[in-house]
């Protein structure tokens, strides 16, 4: 599957992600992004995993999020995600979540590219940063 401007992950909201009131606890809208943003990379040809094994990680270093509306129980809302700006070691990608056509959250996160064993920040490997050149 080829990666567009505009990546859209479906997720069904479960239980689990709710409080007593069946609405969608804040801070699992971070995890929703997270999920996504590894989406976006798959479909980029790039497994999480494989970058693990060979000692590079994507840490998130700030986020801003805005919630407009509640994602509930059982709803299928979308997450969509845009590269919006890419540095030699650092992203930043502007995330919605949407029901149909009702903005639920949005967010602007910044993630950094760094070698495991130091925890410091190091270049985005270059075929990796290619393909974000090619749909950026």
């Amino acid at each position: 599957m080829e990666a567009q401007k505009l990546s859209t992950f479906p997720i069904r909201v479960y239980y689990e992600d709710t409080d007593a009131g069946g609405i969608v606890y804040y801070a699992n809208y971070l995890k929703f992004f997270e999920r996504a943003r590894t989406e976006w990379l798959r479909e980029l040809g790039f497994e999480q995993h494989v970058l693990l094994s060979e000692d590079i990680a994507f840490v998130v270093r700030h986020v801003d999020m805005h919630n407009h509306a509640p994602a509930k129980f059982d709803e299928i809302i979308k997450v969509h995600t845009q590269l919006s700006e890419l540095k030699k070691v650092s992203m930043v990608f502007t995330q919605t979540i949407k029901k149909e056509d009702i903005v639920l959250v949005s967010a602007t996160i910044q993630v950094a590219c760094v070698k495991l064993d130091r925890m410091k920040p190091c270049a985005i490997p270059s075929a990796i940063y290619k393909e974000c050149l090619r749909v950026a």
